[in-house]
């Protein structure tokens, strides 16, 4: 039987993602691994520079591993989240007319994403924000997880 993976490891990994990174999943153990774009790239073109140093060999030999195998399985990354709907999604549920709709200009235009924190921020929201979007991550994650058929547990592992 697979090992359940913890769902705050998986959102943690979600929420670190940036566009020079995939994070990936073994279906199986529940390890969390993330790849560089490099790693990603020299695994393709099958480039194996006699130059690199052991610990990038071990890595690259990790990253071979990991787009080799069907056990790997990519995380769901920035544009399955949709992070723009979730502060969207926030701006609607605020329950006083004034402040929801400052926010849902905020989030129009150049520079939305900063207008919106510097505008809750502003306001003292800034927990709600956080509580909301954490819970927007956790239901991407477990309808990800349950579509692949991977079990998991709420929590994560303590350090």
């Amino acid at each position: 039987m697979p090992t359940p993976v913890f769902l705050r490891d998986v959102v943690d990994e979600m929420d670190a993602l940036t566009d020079e990174a995939t994070a990936y999943i073994n279906r199986r153990t529940g390890e969390l691994y993330t790849l560089s774009r490099e790693e990603i790239h020299l695994v393709e073109d099958e480039d194996d520079p006699e130059d690199l140093p052991d610990w990038q060999r071990e890595a690259l030999s990790k990253a071979r591993e990991i787009l080799d195998s069907e056990d790997w399985l990519p995380l769901p990354d920035k544009f399955d989240i949709h992070e723009y709907a979730i502060m969207e999604g926030f701006c609607r549920a605020v329950d006083a007319p004034e402040l929801r709709e400052e926010l849902l200009n905020s989030i129009r235009g150049r520079g939305a994403f900063r207008y919106f924190k510097d505008t809750i921020y502003r306001h003292g929201i800034q927990e709600a924000w956080y509580r909301h979007r954490q819970a927007a991550f956790e239901k991407v994650a477990i309808e990800w997880l349950e579509a692949n058929g991977i079990t998991y547990q709420r929590g994560g592992r303590t350090p």
